[in-house]
């Protein structure tokens, strides 16, 4: 036995390692000026078109440009329509997002790509894409109008198909996420208690993912209410049955620039509320 084996030996200091500094330490060394040049020059880039939106807006005939006929109706429209595509990606993304996170099966690789293919394609090309989908003379809306009498395109249901479109992506990669990160010896427990498949994820592992449901789901209603490209390319800009905010804000800026930032300052303002809602889970660090 060793000196410093023996119970009463006396501890020699200890080297602290590298490992040890906490987190975050380093940066309070200083910033580079060559990356606090373009950084502040990135935040200015961001932040400077929405404050002269601020600057420039309307304050005194703000009132009357937001109680108009034609605001509320594309207001109403746009909180409908972006609600209803937000209820079509919780019940489609939900079990799509499970499939890609718990199953494995040949090709999930390429479909978790083709999930995400609307967060990188044009809105406009998505909107020719459901065109020739499901128009009336479409891939399936032709059966869909010869079968069923149903048209989807220029129709408010055309909006909401539209806008899931391009906001499902959105939920599937929150929930899949949030799947990954889920403990499956929780479902696994329930399924050697007898509880099959679907009642583990019903009972067992929708309430643990509960959080990362309801955040894809806010992030899917604000993209819905911001679609633009794809819903005027497949369900046309009629007031009161097509026209959302969007496109309202697109109309009025060539007839009453003063409205169009009006109603500008209204989707900027739910924006806000959306990353407001959802501060806790950008702030939040492991």
């Amino acid at each position: 036995m060793t000196p410093l084996d023996e119970p009463g030996a006396a501890a020699g200091p200890r080297t602290r390692r590298p490992g040890h500094l906490r987190a975050g330490t380093g940066g309070r060394r200083g910033v580079p000026l060559p990356l606090l040049l373009p950084g502040l020059l990135a935040l200015a880039f961001l932040l400077l078109p929405l404050l002269a939106l601020l600057v420039r807006a309307p304050w005194r005939s703000l009132p009357e440009e937001l109680t108009s006929m034609e605001v509320w109706q594309a207001l109403e429209l746009s909180l409908v329509t972006a609600t209803a595509a937000t209820a079509v990606c919780l019940v489609l993304g939900v079990p799509l997002a499970w499939l890609l996170a718990r199953t494995d099966f040949p090709g999930r690789g390429l479909v978790r790509a083709l999930v995400t293919l609307p967060l990188v394609l044009p809105p406009v090309v998505g909107g020719v894409a459901l065109l020739l989908a499901l128009g009336r003379n479409g891939v399936i809306g032709k059966w869909l109008d010869s079968w069923f009498g149903i048209t989807l395109p220029f129709t408010t249901a055309g909006v909401v198909v539209a806008e899931a479109f391009v906001a499902l992506p959105f939920l599937v990669i929150s929930v899949e996420g949030t799947l990954r990160a889920a403990d499956p010896r929780y479902e696994e427990a329930a399924t050697t208690l007898g509880a099959s498949r679907f009642t583990a994820f019903r009972r067992v592992t929708l309430p643990l993912i509960a959080p990362g449901v309801a955040a894809g789901a806010v992030l899917a209603w604000a993209r819905a209410l911001g679609e633009f490209g794809a819903t005027i390319t497949f369900a046309g800009n009629f007031p009161g049955r097509t026209q959302t905010m969007p496109l309202a804000v697109y109309l009025a800026l060539q007839n009453d620039p003063e409205a169009a930032v009006s109603l500008s300052l209204v989707l900027l303002t739910v924006s806000i509320a959306v990353l407001a809602g959802l501060r806790d889970r950008w702030t939040t660090t492991s």
